[in-house]
């Protein structure tokens, strides 16, 4: 991977998870940087991006200190979708508020324009990118 590919995935994980940029603004950036899926799993605190030629790139952030709910709750995810995609939800708020429905993870399928939510037990909710 070209290091300035490393550097604009790097810099837009920072501005998201201090919460700097909205979701669209990420989604913009990634695909700069040829970025065609990530994945984000909140139980181990890493953030993996994939690009079209097989190359990745594993990021790590801190761990839920409350925890992730047992119980995924598809109303309470959707309801905090809701309030990134209207910008009133930035992200350090969206993961509390995803983590706290139960959600353990997501990717985002850039090419694909949907995220794909997960639970504990295997459930899942898809949201599509809005036009």
């Amino acid at each position: 991977m070209q290091a300035s590919t490393r550097e604009l995935i790097q810099s837009t994980f920072d501005a998201s998870n201090q919460g700097r940029i909205h979701f669209g603004q990420v989604i913009g950036e990634l695909l700069r940087a040829d970025v065609e899926a990530y994945h984000v799993d909140y139980r181990s605190g890493r953030t993996t991006y994939f690009l079209p030629g097989g190359e990745t790139a594993d990021l790590s952030f801190e761990r839920p200190k409350e925890g992730i709910a047992a119980v995924f709750d598809g109303d309470a995810v959707r309801a905090a979708i809701r309030g990134a995609q209207q910008g009133k939800v930035m992200y350090p708020e969206f993961k509390q508020l995803s983590q706290q429905a139960g959600c353990i993870g997501y990717t985002v399928w850039i090419a694909g324009r949907h995220v794909t939510y997960f639970g504990r037990k295997g459930e899942t909710h898809v949201e599509r990118f809005p036009d």
